[in-house]
């Protein structure tokens, strides 16, 4: 899909997302401390349920890694003996993806391309039957078309491939941060915050958002604040592999995610952030599947 035919949605988010990668490179947030000493790490929850992907081991399977941002994660499991392809619309990220890959000496096993999701047949027109999908955090709620990103992954995995797919609980997407006037709850460990519901589960028009944070650094203000997103309910995400002609292997959700979701989160030393007190509504997914 050339540039000049991408939609608005897409358009505002790409400019947010190359906007974020120059602060994600430099951030804390991301520490690629580890990935440079040949130690790279994922997050708990993904380091628990790979093995069941992955049973024997990386070595020698075949990954596409979509919306890969600037591919850490892609990275990892090319360290642990995959042969990646890493794709994302944000040339910035790529740029930064294939950078970091040089200087990891990993180039022989792995591949970064520029291009939109729904693109991604053209962008790699040889579905090459890869073993494993693999797409984490932040991703579906970017895509207005979550049958269409069903129907892609199937079309890339070989018959018995995997998909490994995690992201925030749609039903915690439901919730923001109270106003500045709304009194705090008391929760166990006192007064907090509590987040309010604010958008509707199952709503199927985008919402429109302007938001100048950012997850990663709390210091930064994004010039390119605007994004577009959607609302995608669990049945609808599951039904939809389902009819792409994937069989779901497990379904699991956390209490925890990697990022500071809501401002009553708070870390518990592992990369993730959770409730201060009772774990009130799950805020991670999981899900493995197999194509049939």
């Amino acid at each position: 899909m050339a540039h000049a035919e991408l939609p608005e949605w897409a358009r505002v988010n790409r400019a947010h997302w190359d906007e974020k990668v120059p602060v994600h490179v430099a951030s804390e947030f991301y520490d690629l401390a580890p990935l440079r000493a040949g130690e790279g790490r994922l997050y708990p929850i993904e380091e628990a349920e790979l093995p069941i992907i992955a049973p024997e081991g990386w070595n020698g399977l075949r990954v596409l890694h979509l919306q890969c941002h600037f591919g850490a994660d892609t990275l990892v499991l090319a360290q642990r003996g995959a042969t990646v392809v890493g794709l994302d619309f944000s040339m910035p990220a790529v740029r930064q993806a294939r950078e970091l890959a040089t200087e990891l000496g990993l180039d022989d096993r792995s591949r970064f391309i520029c291009a939109d999701l729904y693109d991604a047949r053209h962008a790699l027109p040889d579905p090459e039957g890869f073993d494993v999908v693999y797409t984490t955090w932040g991703t579906i709620g970017w895509l207005p078309d979550i049958a269409e990103w069903a129907r892609i992954i199937a079309w890339f995995l070989r018959p018995g491939g995997r998909l490994y797919f995690a992201d925030g609980h749609p039903s915690a997407f439901v919730f923001d941060d109270p106003s500045d006037d709304q009194p705090a709850a008391l929760l166990d460990g006192g007064p907090a915050r509590f987040p309010t519901p604010q958008f509707g589960y199952f709503t199927s028009e985008p919402f429109d958002l302007d938001d100048p944070a950012d997850y990663a650094d709390a210091d930064a203000v994004l010039t390119h604040s605007r994004t577009v997103e959607w609302m995608h309910p669990l049945g609808q995400t599951l039904t939809a592999l389902v009819e792409a002609g994937l069989t779901i292997d497990f379904v699991h959700e956390h209490d925890a995610v990697p990022w500071q979701m809501y401002s009553v989160l708070e870390p518990r030393g592992d990369g993730l952030w959770g409730w201060p007190a009772t774990a009130w509504l799950p805020l991670g997914m999981s899900l493995g599947a197999t194509r049939r």
